[in-house]
This record gives C-alpha cells, structure tokens and sequence, in this order.
C-alpha cells in the first residue's frame, strides 16, 4: 500500500484495498457452501436460458428477449460478485487493487440499476400482454425492446456517473479495510476520512427515488393484471394468473426492499452493523438471480418444450403461456 503521510493531517493514498466479510467463524463453512450452490445455480439455469432463447427462433419474441437479458445481467452480476467472495473466505485472498476494486463496484451498480428498471419494464409488457392482448403485437414489437433496454442501460449510465466522480474524491486516512465481503460504495464512504455528507446523501436520495418510481410502475401493472384477472370465468384461469402475480412480486420484493433499507437508512442518520447490511444486500443481489429462471423462464411452457428438445433432440409443438 502507498502511504503519503503529513505531520498534522494524515491522508492516505490506497493501491488496494482489504475485503473482510463480516461472518463469524462458526458459519464460515455453511456460508461458503451456501455461496457456491446459489452460484452454481444461478449460473446452470441462466445459462441455460439464454441458449435455448438465443438458439430458438421461436422464442425471439418480446417477452422472451427482455427474460434473455435479465439472464445476462444475473449471470454476469453473480460472475461478478460470488466467486471474490468465496475466494476470500477459502483462500483469504482479500486483497483488491483499487482499480479492480472500483470495477466490481461500478458493475455491481450498474447492473443493479439496469434491473431494477428492466423489472418495470417487463411488468409493464405483461400489463399490455394481458390488458390489451390484441394490440399486443402493435404496441410491443422488436424494435420497441431493443429501444427500451438501450433506454434501461443510458439511464442505469446517468445514475452510476455520480458515484464514479464522488467515489474517486474519497481520501482514505485511517484504514483501507472494507467490512465488506464486496467492493461497495457506501462502505467506502464509511472508511474514508471525507465527512461530507454528500458522498452519502446521494446513495438514499438515488435509491429513493429509484424505489418509489420503480416500485409504483411495478405495482400498477400488477395491479391492472390482478384486475384484468377477476374478470376471467375460470377458476383454473383465475388461480394460475395469481400464481404469476405472486411469485413476480416475490422476486421483486426480494430485489427492492433490502437494498432499499441498506442503502436508504444510512443517509438518513440510521446506523446498521456490517452484518446486517451483508445480509440484505447479499439477499437482494444473489438470490433474485437463482430465482428468476424458476419465476419467468421454467413455468412457461415453451421454454420447457425447448430445454426438452434442447437435451432429446425430440420435436415439441410450440405452446404458449402467460408466464
């Protein structure tokens, strides 16, 4: 580490920094176990996701392309994050050049954003899928998803630009230990010797806002497809349209609220011990990931057709379903 100390003011210049995950020794090896299976789940089902919607014209479909690109960021923001993290708890290689360091966090920001926007855009296509069905083909076509998810990752671009500026301000003269098992931002922030509330203010404000527009959307397009829901005569109708409802708000819950309270509660004076901060975020970053190809890829039953076809080689008729 490169230390350029003076005599009355100390400030320190990190070339890396420490990653130590705030976990006690007796659920050291439940934790590692646990990490590896989320990782290896998360990682089968989305790729297997994308081949089989990349590999099959049939499914190269609005819905499908938005839940092919949810597949690529949870892949690629797990590839980011867990396999850092197991190194550090098997191997104590907690050491992490301050380039690198700021690389997984910008992703891990980055793509956060991107899904929590992509979310609300899925949610509003299966809110025109089911409210206006046959203007469906009309409204929601090709070019309106690449436009949307182009949209998605300027917007996710705007709001992660602060964050480099500020991130890179931050001087560091008492410590370059992260209480974290990740490089984040608002640890960061906590490390450094810069008081301005700024550096932090900005992470609840951004979250605030992120939350209650994000969760507002979301909320009303479920709400119209619960509503549209009531009107159908089908018990079976009925029952599996709820089923969709509530497993969508459960991964949806799991991704807002804890990152919400982590980020949100600091910037409002709230102190929260390093363990439950590693808790929520690790919970709204990882399993969201292992969920989302049970939740929006293996209930449908066309995804199901070409993963059987995929590993048969047998022919399936194509069906469609709302999930």
């Amino acid at each position: 580490m490169e230390t350029f100390a003076l005599m009355q003011n100390v400030t320190v210049t990190v070339a890396e920094f420490v990653l130590h995950c705030a976990i006690e020794p007796d659920q050291k090896n439940l934790t590692i176990i646990s990490l590896f299976f989320i990782y290896l789940v998360t990682m089968i089902g989305n790729l297997l996701v994308i081949v089989v919607i990349t590999t099959n014209p049939h499914l190269h479909t609005p819905m499908f392309l938005y839940i092919c690109f949810l597949a690529i960021i949870d892949a690629v923001n797990s590839s980011n994050l867990i396999p850092r993290m197991l190194a550090v708890l098997l191997f104590n290689s907690s050491a992490v050049p301050y380039g690198p360091c700021l690389l997984q966090m910008s992703v891990v920001y980055f793509l956060g954003i991107v899904e929590a926007h992509l979310l609300v855009v899925m949610a509003c296509d299966r809110y025109v899928a089911v409210v206006y069905p046959l203007r469906y083909p009309s409204i929601v076509t090709s070019k309106v998803v690449w436009v949307s998810i182009f949209l998605v990752n300027i917007i996710a671009l705007a709001i992660l630009t602060p964050y480099l500026v500020y991130v890179r301000e931050l001087s560091f003269c008492r410590t370059n230990i992260l209480p974290y098992c990740f490089c984040d931002y608002s640890t960061m922030v906590q490390i450094s010797c810069t008081n301005d509330p700024k550096y932090i203010v900005i992470l609840s404000i951004t979250t605030g806002i992120q939350s209650v527009y994000c969760l507002g959307l979301t909320a009303f397009s479920y709400l119209r497809i619960a509503t549209a829901a009531l009107k159908i005569t089908s018990v079976k109708g009925k029952q599996k349209v709820f089923s969709t409802l509530l497993t969508h708000l459960l991964v949806v819950g799991l991704f807002y609220i804890p990152l919400t309270i982590s980020y949100i509660l600091p910037g409002v004076g709230v102190k929260l011990s390093a363990e439950a901060c590693n808790t929520m975020v690790i919970v709204a970053i990882m399993v969201p990931p292992m969920m989302n190809p049970l939740i929006y890829s293996f209930r449908n039953k066309e995804i199901k057709g070409s993963i059987r076809r995929l590993f048969t080689g047998k022919r399936t008729s194509p069906q469609t379903d709302m999930d």
